[in-house]
Order: C-alpha cells, then structure tokens, then sequence
C-alpha cells in the first residue's frame, strides 16, 4: 500500500512558478513509476509528467514540456513538480500518482495510487 499527499499548491499571476511536492510512504519503491496529474473542471485528468523509480527516466506532457521538471528523491521518498512560466491554462487539481507503469507513462490507468490533490490556480 502507498499513502501519498501532496503540498505546494496555491494561486500564482501568470508567469510565475511553484514547486510542488509529494510525500510518498509505504511501498512506493515497489512502484515503476511516480507521476503527476492533472485535471480541470470539465476536462479529464491528463498526464503531466513522470517519473521511472529505477534509473530515474522523465516524460513530459506536451503542456509540460520546456517549462516543467519532475524530480524524485528516493532518499526521502519525495517527488517534485517545479513549474515555471504558469499560464492560466495551467490552473488544474494536481494529483500525485505511482504505479507499475508497464506499457506508458502519462496513462492514467496505469496509476494505482493517488494523493488526494492540491490546487493549482494562474490568474492572467
């Protein structure tokens, strides 16, 4: 079992940045892959990037890409999502997530863990 909460979220002006983090316990080693998600009202969860536990290899959703980073400690069983350069457009629950990752990375259901979510609000 993986209990797994989220912190960092808030509301930023667009253009801005915030790091948010997930505590991991339990048997997160025992995952593939740790990642975050996304979803706005209305809109399904989408992948925003990923994170292999063994050998540390990253995939970015294309929203993602050039302006997020994911990061996981291993040491402290922490992941990281840094994101700069919000846009409005980013405005979501963030959700953490682990799985075995078998087939891909940014697939929900490949997810079998979740935090309950921080929120995420860019104002333009």
């Amino acid at each position: 079992q993986v209990r797994l909460v989220e912190s960092g979220g808030g509301s930023v002006q667009a253009g801005g940045s915030l790091r948010l983090s997930c505590t991991a316990s339990g048997s997160a080693r025992n995952s593939g892959c740790m990642g975050w998600f996304r979803q706005a009202p209305g809109k399904e969860r989408e992948g925003v990037a990923a994170v292999r536990v063994v050998g540390g290899g990253t995939w970015y959703g294309d929203p993602a890409k050039g302006r997020f980073t994911i990061a996981l400690d291993n040491t402290k069983n922490m992941l990281y999502l840094q994101m700069n350069n919000l846009r409005p457009e980013d405005t979501a629950m963030y959700y953490c997530a682990a799985g075995l990752c078998a087939a891909t990375m940014l697939n929900p259901s490949e997810y079998n863990f979740w935090g309950q979510g921080t929120q995420v609000t860019v104002s333009s």
